[in-house]
This record gives structure tokens, sequence and C-alpha cells, in this order.
């Protein structure tokens, strides 16, 4: 089980939240001039890191909030979670 930090909430089961992807990952700028190879490079094409990483999560028990999370996908430790927008925590 983790345990994941809303910013609004604290502290939840990480079966009150959904799992909403790569937090990095950057929408085509100007979506009717983007290529298909642009379109498709944003849908389908991820890292697989290794060591922390950066997850979008939505407390859909609670708030209803979307927000950024920090963690380690090797150990699962939960490194800081900020709104979207916000700056995450520095890594410890």
């Amino acid at each position: 089980m983790l345990l994941i930090d809303c910013p609004w909430c604290g502290p939840r089961d990480q079966r009150e939240f959904n799992y909403g992807g790569d937090g990095t990952v950057v929408r085509p700028p100007d979506p009717s001039a983007a290529t298909d190879e642009a379109w498709h490079d944003y849908i389908y094409i991820r890292d697989n890191p290794r060591g922390s990483h950066v997850e979008l999560w939505q407390h859909n028990a609670g708030c209803r909030r979307w927000f950024k999370v920090r963690r380690d996908v090797v150990t699962h430790e939960m490194q800081g979670s900020a709104p979207i927008g916000r700056e995450l925590p520095p890594k410890p």
C-alpha cells in the first residue's frame, strides 16, 4: 500500500486515488499545427525511468483535485507532492 500525501487533504491510502500518468509530458503547444509524429510522440512515447519520477494523481475519493507527486518507482517512496502549477519539494 502507498500512502499518498494530497496537498489539500493530507496523507491517504492509495485506494482513494487514480493514477494519471507521467507528470512531465507536455502537450503540443499548437494542436492544429502539430504533425502526426508530434501527436504520436505525445500520446504513445514514454520514458520508463528507474528512480525518482514525477506523476499525476487525482484524489477521486476526497477533494477530487489533480496534483503532482514525486515517487521513486523502484522503492515506491513518496518524495513529495504539490498542486499542479507549483514546484515540488526538492529531491531528498
